[in-house]
């Protein structure tokens, strides 16, 4: 509550003052600093609470990888993503779209889509993830062919069609943006 409302200085008096610390006060703890914009805190405190013992969940991942993104720091990511495959939760539809997303964000589309095409199933937060990848990037085509494969199995939501108006907004594909605008309405 108190990471989530910014007083992080509060957060900390009340994890220092636990008799014990696991993985769910710990989680609490990083997403807090990378909601308060203090990524390099967040992997900081990951990697000595993995010191400490405390083994991440998916929870962890995601938040870590947050805070990869908040710092474009791909290198970091690409570490958090070798201790994903050892744990096993590389399949994991939310680890997963964070590795797309974080992938996409620190500018490698390739490792990006190597991620999202080895997943054993993708929903629609992985495929925002990717339609946010291509937004970034400059990539607006590949975005509306994503998204029509996208479509074929999954529905799309709010976040889908920020990330594809974004993308033809990126682009400049002023013209395939007001159609999807224009399907978004009426479909």
């Amino acid at each position: 509550m108190y990471a989530k409302c910014g007083s992080i200085e509060d957060a900390w008096r009340v994890f220092n003052k636990m008799p014990s610390r696991n993985v769910v006060t710990c989680n609490a703890m990083v997403l807090g600093h990378v909601k308060c914009g203090q990524g390099q805190k967040a992997l900081e405190l990951f990697q000595q609470l993995q010191q400490e013992g405390v083994q991440p969940d998916s929870l962890s991942f995601v938040g870590v990888l947050k805070a990869c993104v908040s710092m474009v720091a791909i290198e970091e990511g690409r570490c958090v993503h070798q201790q994903i495959i050892q744990s096993g939760l590389e399949s994991d539809v939310f680890v997963g779209s964070s590795l797309v997303d974080m992938y996409a964000k620190c500018g490698s589309m390739e490792n990006a889509w190597g991620v999202f095409n080895k997943m054993p199933s993708q929903n629609v937060v992985t495929w925002n993830a990717r339609l946010g990848g291509c937004a970034m990037n400059g990539h607006g085509n590949e975005a509306l062919k994503h998204f029509e494969q996208m479509c074929e199995g999954v529905q799309p939501d709010d976040i889908t069609f920020i990330c594809l108006l974004s993308a033809c907004s990126h682009a400049g594909l002023v013209d395939e943006g007001m159609h999807c605008y224009a399907s978004m309405v009426t479909d």
